[in-house]
């Protein structure tokens, strides 16, 4: 006689709070501990759970972190295992459709592969720079789960190392301890080359801010590039010359770059040099600083970039950034000729586009200077907004004429 089939292993649930199962319905990824009524069953760091409504219905499964705010992230809507087949096959469609629907692939390419929430990887960001990877865990229950999924990224056509790095903003949320290194194969003795429209950049994957480039920013440069002909450019928050760059290959009489990271201001210098830019410039110094400099040297300009980093990390940080952000821009403004062109950006998820423009009117209002939105622009096609999560859309890129 043959012995009875084992009973299938059954996961501890979650059960979110009257009223409240909405958003996960509706696919958010993020269950907060707020919005749980209780857990059955005791499930630790890493662990699936099946997750439901108060009244009992299923919603979807994700992985448990008794350590963040966000206790569960979700990543399956149908009753089938969160497993390693399911995560490779996640980061195969990301990869396929950077490649083969954005064309993003090639020698030298730089591109988000992944990007967390907008591709149904709540936690994981990976970036691609020529045949070497980044990958930056914000979820721990992700990083509990990195072998299978760097084995996965390893086995990626053409993929000679990776690297991971770690997100100090998260980390603590999540009770994250990550270490920097280098997770498989190996890295050059010097900074990676990729090239962005024509323009080549050097990358250093270990110590450069992020993942070591903001893609995020590409169509965005090339967009602000078009008003740079016959213009002086002042490219503030430069990093490594991003927008400066562009710049000066598109007919701007100068461009000077402006960045507190002397290695990025190095790295700038270097980009100038390697694509021939005479007419860009780099020094490292605090922005506002900066900025009273040449407005008191008499100094102007016809097209300003003004690219800070988060200002507002979180909701409640919300007050003070626009507070940052409204005396930034106001600064700036004072070294813009008149009819001249700001472009100025906001990577705060909380800060919301009707919020920055209302910044602007206040600008607008406090420098006596009428302020034409030309576009509103986000960031690029490799960094998707998922229409479930919306905290994805952070990335706000003001193209104005400034009367």
């Amino acid at each position: 006689m043959s012995s009875p089939a084992a009973a299938p292993h059954k996961l501890p649930r979650v059960i979110v709070k009257k009223r409240a199962a909405r958003p996960f319905f509706a696919r958010h990824p993020w269950l907060f501990v707020t919005s749980i009524d209780r857990v059955e069953g005791s499930p630790q760091m890493g662990d699936e759970v099946e997750v439901f409504s108060y009244e009992g219905q299923f919603i979807a499964r994700g992985l448990f972190n008794p350590a963040s705010g966000i206790r569960v992230r979700l990543y399956r809507w149908e009753n089938a295992p969160v497993d390693d087949a399911f995560l490779s096959d996640q980061i195969h469609s990301a990869v396929r459709w950077r490649e083969d629907g954005l064309g993003l692939k090639g020698d030298n390419v730089g591109a988000r592969l992944i990007f967390s929430e907008a591709d149904g990887l709540s936690g994981l960001t990976v970036d691609r720079f020529d045949r070497w990877l980044v990958a930056q865990f914000t979820g721990a229950a992700l990083f509990a789960r990195r072998e299978s999924i760097l084995k996965t990224l390893s086995e990626l056509p053409d993929i000679a190392g990776i690297v991971i790095r770690g997100d100090r903003s998260t980390a603590d949320a999540e009770g994250l301890q990550v270490e920097e290194a280098v997770a498989w194969g190996n890295l050059p003795s010097e900074p990676i080359e990729v090239v962005e429209h024509g323009i080549r950049y050097h990358v250093d994957l270990t110590t450069g801010q992020k993942t070591g480039f903001y893609f995020d920013q590409r169509d965005n440069r090339a967009a602000v590039a078009k008003f740079a002909a016959g213009r002086k450019v002042l490219d503030l928050y430069s990093y490594t010359g991003g927008f400066a760059l562009n710049a000066a290959k598109n007919g701007a009489i100068s461009a000077l770059g402006i960045d507190s990271s002397q290695p990025a201001i190095e790295l700038a210098k270097r980009n100038a040099a390697s694509n021939g830019a005479e007419n860009a410039k780099f020094e490292a110094g605090d922005v506002l600083d900066t900025v009273d400099r040449l407005r008191d040297a008499g100094e102007r300009f016809g097209l300003i970039v003004c690219d800070p980093p988060k200002f507002a990390r979180h909701p409640k940080g919300l007050e003070k950034a626009v507070k940052a952000y409204l005396n930034l821009n106001r600064a700036v403004i004072d070294l813009l000729e008149p009819n001249g062109i700001l472009a100025t950006c906001s990577c705060s998820g909380a800060m919301e586009r009707t919020l920055f423009a209302d910044v602007l009117g206040r600008v607008a209002e406090l420098s006596g200077r009428a302020i034409q939105i030309l576009g509103q622009r986000g960031q690029a096609a490799d960094h998707p907004v998922s229409a479930s999560c919306l905290e994805t859309d952070y990335l706000k890129c003001f193209i104005c004429r400034v009367v």
